[in-house]
């Protein structure tokens, strides 16, 4: 399959983010391994941040969740939950360079690459936030800060995530990641469930 100018952009600003982190990758290094001249890169993304946030969009788990929501509205709150947990450390793994990178490096970002990342994660919490805001409307989930619980659940996941891999715990003392997704479901939900539900 061809890749348009644009895509190819993209692919090799995540290659290279991922690899030099965003202050170590150059956009005529993104251009070059492109297979286009600077000057491209420029009439598709304004910005190096500009390129960045569409790495990100394109890569995040936000994208995931959006298209996760509509698919796990039908099933059991636990079953669900259990779904998103799995897709996120799916994500998560897929893209774990970039993540190490970014967290060695996030002290000395600009302010507006702290403004991009924060705005992905809050968008993030708001949109498992509605859907919990939906659970609580059909009586399943109790009366709750929806965005403190969508980051509480997010929080457990990526501690584990950043636990095992970013930190190399895996390394040394090896889990069950489908035993810990149940547990860490099953105690989740069991504090937010709606009594008698």
């Amino acid at each position: 399959m061809i890749r348009n100018t644009r895509d190819r952009i993209l692919d090799a600003g995540l290659k290279l983010f991922s690899t030099k982190g965003y202050l170590g990758a150059t956009t005529k290094e993104i251009a070059k391994t492109a297979g286009v001249a600077e000057l491209t890169l420029f009439r598709h993304f304004t910005s190096k941040e500009g390129l960045f946030e569409e790495v990100l969009k394109e890569n995040s788990f936000l994208t995931v969740l959006r298209g996760l929501i509509p698919e796990i509205s039908g099933l059991p709150y636990e079953e669900a939950m259990v779904e998103v947990a799995g897709r996120l450390l799916e994500t998560l793994s897929e893209r774990k360079e970039m993540i190490r990178i970014m967290h060695s490096e996030i002290s000395r970002y600009p302010e507006k690459i702290h403004e991009i990342y924060h705005s992905f994660i809050d968008e993030m919490i708001d949109t498992l936030g509605a859907y919990f805001e939906g659970l609580i409307r059909r009586g399943v989930v109790r009366e709750c800060d929806t965005a403190l619980a969508a980051r509480a659940f997010f929080g457990m996941f990526y501690a584990y995530f950043n636990a095992n891999e970013v930190m190399l715990r895996k390394k040394y003392r090896a889990m069950d990641t489908d035993k810990v997704v149940a547990e860490f479901v099953r105690i989740f939900v069991k504090g937010t469930l709606r009594p008698g539900a």
